[in-house]
């Protein structure tokens, strides 16, 4: 019997399959260095005990998408190994912020299948919960991929695409536990813009940019121990390149939404997101920012803000889709999410 691990081909997945995920990774205060020196994070929430206790917590928590990445990067060898690309995300929740030292495992249910019409590919959706050492839930989210078929000739699933919340209700949103802003430091935190100067609507250009190195992208996908093959293997695409973790993305993308948003300090909830062109090493990722909606909350100083986050590598702010309703060539990020900012 074949000892290695070929990873799972769309015909493989069948829906309520439950995915458990190896290897529990504890994390720590080297992968938070590690995240700052691979994009230009800077909100002070992630960066400094100090200020972290001073809005109620015990110490700064990792990165809301250290969390995300990691637990990703679990699913990886069972979900999108044999990926021809990852296409999106929905219902997502932090539900518990991730501290140095917790250990975080991954599971995932397969909730949805649909071959595609040139009989090689199909889409598989995934709901995957990421959990700490004491079996808390600290993540939860919906992607789907689309994955090769190992054998052409496979008779295809029974299509089953499930029904998505678009957004995630304000409501639902989870605070952490001792979380205010009622005595928030403006200054230390790069910017006197609260939750009440944006409006519903409202568009920011973050102005700054950041290129792509292909050394930088191999070693965050080595961080995240994400092995997919499009990532690594110059032979797994026609054109012979190495196709940007679209998760590298959401990150350059949060770090650059600093400037004009310092303090959306906490990302909470995930309503939706697309990778809408292909990224590739060498390109300049830029970045701006719609309000979509505002909520309060019951912490005290703490309003929720969604935001729509696009990712372009090139070309005019505020443009996402043509005439033709399909995202302009330069979109590389469509990405709807809640944050937490002070009142």
């Amino acid at each position: 019997m074949a000892k290695t691990n070929a990873g799972r081909f769309f015909e493989d997945y069948h829906v309520g399959d439950v995915l458990t995920h190896a290897v529990p990774r504890t994390v720590g205060g080297g992968e938070r260095a590690l995240y700052h020196a691979l994009y230009p994070a800077r909100h002070a929430l992630y960066s400094s005990d100090s200020f972290a206790r001073a809005c109620g917590l015990a110490a700064s928590p990792l990165d809301d998408m250290i969390a995300f990445h990691t637990v990703f990067g679990k699913t990886v060898p069972d979900v999108s190994l044999n990926a021809v690309a990852n296409l999106g995300y929905a219902e997502g929740r932090w539900m518990l912020p991730v501290w140095p030292g917790d250990t975080l495992t991954a599971r995932s249910e397969v909730i949805g299948v649909k071959q595609n019409s040139n009989g090689k590919t199909g889409v598989v959706w995934v709901r995957t919960t990421g959990r700490n050492q004491r079996g808390e839930d600290v993540l939860d989210y919906v992607r789907w991929v689309m994955v090769r078929k190992g054998k052409v000739d496979a008779p295809a699933p029974d299509t089953v695409v499930p029904d998505l919340d678009t957004v995630v209700p304000a409501g639902t949103l989870v605070v952490p536990e001792g979380l205010r802003f009622d005595s928030y430091d403006f200054d230390l935190a790069g910017e006197r813009h609260r939750w009440g100067d944006y409006e519903i609507g409202e568009q920011i250009d973050h102005v700054d940019g950041v290129t792509v190195e292909e050394a930088e992208h191999m070693m965050a996908t080595r961080l995240w121990q994400n092995t997919a093959k499009v990532h690594f293997d110059t032979s797994a695409r026609p054109d012979g390149t190495r196709l940007i973790y679209g998760g590298h993305v959401i990150s350059l993308a949060r770090a650059l939404s600093f400037n004009g948003l310092a303090n959306a300090q906490m990302v909470v909830g995930l309503n939706a997101g697309a990778h809408a062109n292909p990224c590739l090493a060498g390109d300049t990722v830029r970045a701006w920012s719609e309000v979509l909606d505002k909520a309060e909350t019951a912490a005290p100083g703490v309003g929720a803000i969604r935001l729509r986050l696009v990712a372009t590598k090139g070309g005019a702010p505020f443009r996402l889709r043509g005439e033709d309703g399909k995202y302009v060539p330069e979109v590389l990020l469509d990405l709807d999410y809640w944050a937490l900012m002070p009142l």
